[in-house]
């Protein structure tokens, strides 16, 4: 098994690298979802259609996926912050390319460019927190990386709206570079060198989940929990909208109450997963279920759309934690190459997740996307429960000291 990496630094510093992963996370993922709230004067102002728009999102997740475990087994022998700096510079270019953009089809290339950068960040960021803090803590750093979703979900995307109503799309990218550009600096000056040590190729890298039973057990239930996710998730507001007729204004209290609730589940997550990981799973998953049913039986009400909205954002926010423990417990020699099938899964499952709910949601109605997560998480369980005991990812000292 690969050390664990030495830590040279005092504990302010190596949690002060984690701090600015987090912001590396906070950067990426709101990159990739701001246009969601920018797509109607980017349309207007390029001439395209709503629907063409989106396409900023979808072929930067689409690209964020497929090409993730290419790209981190040719990368395999790049020193970890060094390759992370380069992401960003990819991001930083990407932002200002796209705001001083001619035309829409240079921005789609470019789209398309920066989400190999965000799939390639996801199959490294979080291992090389935890690689920044002894092996005790290492669950805890994966959860502070990962909060830097809840914290995009919170901040990130609202304030990139709020930018564009004071200024214009154009104007908020630009500003947007300049941010990722300041964390490019940051980790440049603050997070040590990390060499790599999970440098494995390509026909490696595709063919560990034909090598490791327990991995392709780890990525089946992964995958259809985020397909029920995103299935479901994705309607969350014409659903609020027609049975409770919501103003648009209670919908975004819906959302922070969202992101709140993953980052607490984060928080909450980063305990239990190294006492019993497999149980975290399961009760997180339960989580999902349960608030998708209350979702259906009390959402209706203003009360019972924030309880199960901020159940959900819960549960989403611990399964996440449990999913990264998970993979590392059941390949800690190539978690890397193993993050990254497991980034395949999860963004290929999110675009299935939000067409194939939105079939149900055309063909059956709106509420047929919310039972079609039902199904798929209540599978995902089942996978996890049928997992054996004695071979189940836990994440002990051992397993956590082994990520290179």
């Amino acid at each position: 098994m690969a050390a664990h990496v030495e830590h040279p630094h005092s504990t302010f510093r190596s949690w002060l690298g984690v701090s600015v992963i987090t912001a590396s996370l906070f950067m990426f993922v709101t990159t990739e979802l701001m246009p969601v709230g920018l797509l109607t004067p980017v349309s207007t102002n390029l001439g395209v259609s709503l629907g063409i728009a989106g396409l900023m999102v979808t072929l930067y997740g689409i690209s964020a996926g497929l090409g993730v475990p290419f790209i981190v087994a040719w990368t395999r022998r790049v020193n970890r912050r060094m390759l992370l700096t380069t992401l960003l510079a990819v991001l930083t270019v990407g932002n200002l390319v796209t705001a001083i953009s001619p035309n829409f089809a240079l921005i789609l290339t470019t789209r398309l460019i920066m989400g190999f950068a965000n799939g390639v960040f996801w199959a490294i960021g979080v291992s090389m927190a935890m690689r920044l803090v002894p092996a005790r803590h290492a669950s805890r750093a994966s959860a502070v990386a990962l909060s830097g979703i809840s914290i995009a979900a919170v901040v990130g995307m609202p304030l990139g709206t709020f930018l564009e109503s004071l200024t214009s799309w154009r104007t908020t990218f630009l500003i947007w570079s300049a941010l990722c550009a300041l964390v490019f600096l940051a980790v440049a000056a603050i997070v040590p060198s990390l060499p790599s040590a999970n440098a494995v190729s390509v026909r490696e890298v595709l063919g560990l989940p034909f090598r490791n039973r327990q991995l392709r057990l780890v990525i089946a239930a992964v995958t259809l929990y985020v397909l029920g996710h995103f299935g479901a998730y994705t309607f969350i507001r014409p659903i609020a909208e027609n049975n409770a007729s919501v103003t648009a204004a209670f919908i975004s209290v819906l959302l922070v109450a969202y992101g709140v609730g993953g980052a607490a589940g984060n928080f909450i997550a980063s305990y239990t997963v190294t006492r019993n990981l497999r149980a975290s799973f399961v009760v997180a998953g339960t989580g999902l279920v349960v608030s998708m049913l209350l979702l259906l039986s009390l959402g209706h009400t203003r009360p019972g759309l924030f309880l199960s909205v901020l159940l959900w954002g819960v549960s989403f926010g611990a399964a996440n934690l449990c999913q990264i423990n998970m993979t590392l417990g059941v390949a800690p020699e190539t978690f890397e190459a193993a993050m990254s099938i497991n980034t395949l899964g999860y963004n290929t499952s999110i675009a299935l997740g939000a067409l194939f709910g939105g079939l149900f949601a055309d063909n059956f109605g709106v509420e047929s996307a919310v039972w079609f997560g039902v199904a798929l998480t209540t599978a995902s369980l089942l996978v996890m429960l049928g997992m054996r005991r004695r071979t189940s990812p836990v994440a002990s000292d051992d397993a956590l000291a082994s990520t290179g």
